[in-house]
């Protein structure tokens, strides 16, 4: 069984075959879909569809491209959206100094709120990093101690990794692995020991190969996993559970179907 830590089911882009991407999902042998929320409204539809198909769970956050949204009565929501039964993460919230889409100082404002909060609440968070590593570390950092999560869709050196892991933050690894001109990040899955590493498709977005360039489903993240196993030297199976341990234990999910856990 394999955990995809960090999926986008309720965006538009699955609304025409939602059922058949889980179902294939299922198939794949895929036990957990960790869908993530990066709005208020997109939150909602995920706790919506956490309570349709057994094996979603949610993280609710704003993304960093909408920080520029967040007014008084956001993190009430929030706070209120994260209580709520199968939300087992707070995210996905950060940086993103590649688009900018939101003002580089509302994003570093809002990034901080929202670390408290997740503090507060006790949810592990699911970090957004994107050409912001300095600042993204700084501000973990800070919070050493306090907060435990991932960095989704790692996208730093083997330098950067080495921080995410002296703070106890996990490694999540998305389809780019497998692109041919990724080979930074090919150097950190054989650097960062296995059990801080994470699966994750990030779908609709960053389809593996080689189905790279069409929209990305939770089924795919077999393929990551397939190159991981290939990396560490391992079998596709002791990625899948070792994974899939790391993921269980970071969310508080359910043991193994079928284990007795």
């Amino acid at each position: 069984m394999l955990i995809d830590s960090h999926t986008h089911l309720e965006m538009e882009e699955f609304d025409e075959d939602r059922d058949e991407v889980v179902d294939r999902a299922r198939e794949a042998g895929l036990e957990f879909l960790i869908t993530v929320g990066t709005t208020l409204a997109y939150c909602q539809k995920a706790l919506e569809l956490a309570g349709r198909y057994e094996e979603v769970y949610v993280a609710v956050g704003i993304h960093p491209h909408e920080a520029k949204d967040i007014d008084s009565h956001t993190y009430d929501e929030l706070r209120s959206l994260a209580g709520q039964e199968k939300v087992v993460a707070y995210g996905e919230i950060g940086l993103d100094f590649f688009r900018n889409l939101s003002p580089r100082s509302v994003q570093i404002r809002r990034f901080g709120e929202q670390l408290d909060l997740a503090s507060e609440i006790g949810l592990p968070v699911i970090i957004h990093d994107r050409e912001a590593h300095g600042e993204t570390i700084e501000m973990l950092g800070s919070l050493r101690g306090k907060l435990t999560g991932v960095i989704h869709c790692f996208s730093g050196d083997r330098d950067m990794a080495r921080k995410c892991l002296d703070l106890g933050y996990y490694i999540s690894v998305p389809g780019t692995v497998t692109f041919n001109k990724a080979e930074e990040l090919r150097r950190v899955v054989q650097y960062v020991p296995l059990t801080s590493l994470l699966v994750e498709t990030d779908a609709p977005y960053l389809a593996p190969e080689p189905h790279r360039g069409k929209r990305n489903e939770p089924a795919y993240a077999v393929k990551t996993a397939e190159r991981m196993a290939e990396l560490k030297g391992l079998s596709y199976a002791e990625v899948a559970r070792a994974t899939s341990e790391n993921a269980r234990a970071l969310f508080g999910l359910p043991g193994r179907k079928g284990s007795g856990e």
